[in-house]
């Protein structure tokens, strides 16, 4: 997964979780790559699923019937350097994820193994900056 400066958001205010998939969605849409009715599926699907998946990560996306909204794969990242309650776990990074067709699983999995790390989680959240950020988003 190639992330670059204009999809990742740093340094956010701390908010609520339903105020943060909702900012990742309008990121997602911003981004041309959902229709707005993703949103209200992004937060549906939070009503059945778990989108917490540890380390400080979490990854909100769509309902299996979302994703006629979607346009095209992509994610938009969201930093908090101050931890946000999700659901009773402390995240700092919320990943929104807009997949089409297999890409969805791909996607979801490319940022398990690239996240898997928890020091690597740290020294993302503890980043100086979007550049350093991204420097250390792409490392290994």
């Amino acid at each position: 997964m190639n992330i670059e400066k204009d999809i990742l958001y740093f340094d956010l205010p701390k908010m609520e979780k339903k105020e943060a998939i909702k900012l990742a969605g309008k990121k997602l849409l911003e981004h041309g790559l959902i229709e707005p009715e993703y949103i209200d599926s992004m937060l549906e699907k939070e009503k059945t699923d778990q989108t917490y998946i540890g380390n400080k990560v979490a990854i909100p996306h769509g309902t299996l019937k979302g994703k006629k909204y979607v346009n095209k794969s992509g994610v938009v990242i969201l930093h908090f350097r101050e931890s946000i309650d999700y659901s009773g776990n402390d995240v700092n990074l919320i990943i929104g994820i807009a997949g089409l067709d297999g890409d969805h699983l791909e996607i979801l999995s490319e940022i398990a193994v690239k996240l898997s790390s928890e020091e690597k989680v740290k020294r993302l959240i503890n980043a100086g900056s979007p550049e350093e950020f991204i420097g250390i988003f792409k490392t290994e």
